[in-house]
């Protein structure tokens, strides 16, 4: 699903040039649960930008779905974003103004699907995420648990191929962090492909693989167990 070629990113100011990321190779199959760690500063948050196609690298390639889509414009990867691609934040990043329903509803708008469809799409995904009965709340009247329901719904209304999720349970306490691993262990094994930066050790342990990053390289790779495409 994802291949990177040398991919380098460096961010240059008038005073000084600092490299995010330096001659990075990895790929990742579909159907994978891998975590990437490493220390503050080391390119996490950056390589999964990349990978979301919110940023393009300086140099190198990156290849998702079998396209080379490196040097891709801002709308090129928009398009490619948003019917392939579903994020999950620490921060959860749901809008106030909107009920939970329309919170989950708007990558449906994105791709146009017609209003009938929509309503089932979210209803279904509230369902599975235990939650819909919080539907027509505003995201401040949900707890931060709830909140991460509700941000992983929208993530994987429209059946993304890939979820990017970072520091998914970084604003939770362990039960709901628990919670939502769990939740993103059966989207995997439902074959949804994931990607998730974290600080977490614990977290890591639900991913078949760990990729350690430090100083813009990867440094060493684990597989947690065997994997089967």
């Amino acid at each position: 699903m994802i291949r990177t070629s040398n991919l380098r990113k460096i961010y240059t100011t008038e005073e000084v040039e600092t490299t995010a990321l330096d001659s990075v190779n990895i790929e990742i199959k579909a159907k994978e649960f891998v975590a990437i760690m490493g220390p503050s500063g080391c390119g996490k948050s950056t390589l999964l930008n990349i990978f979301g196609l919110l940023d393009n690298p300086s140099d190198g390639q990156y290849y998702f779905l079998n396209e080379e889509v490196s040097k891709y414009t801002e709308r090129q990867r928009a398009n490619m974003r948003k019917a392939n691609i579903g994020f999950v934040f620490q921060s959860f990043n749901l809008i106030d103004e909107l009920t939970v329903f329309e919170n989950v509803e708007l990558p449906l708008l994105y791709l146009g699907v017609g209003a009938s469809q929509r309503e089932k799409m979210v209803n279904e995904v509230l369902e599975k995420m235990q939650i819909m009965h919080r539907k027509d709340h505003f995201p401040q009247q949900l707890s931060g648990g709830q909140q991460q329901r509700v941000a992983v719904s929208r993530a994987v209304v429209a059946k993304p191929a890939l979820i990017l999720a970072d520091e998914p349970t970084g604003n939770l306490d362990s039960a709901n962090g628990e919670e939502v691993m769990n939740i993103m262990t059966k989207l995997n094994e439902g074959g949804t492909t994931i990607i998730m930066v974290t600080h977490s050790p614990h977290d890591s342990e639900f991913a078949h693989r760990v990729i350690h990053l430090f100083d813009g390289h990867v440094v060493t790779e684990n597989y947690k167990e065997k994997f089967h495409v």
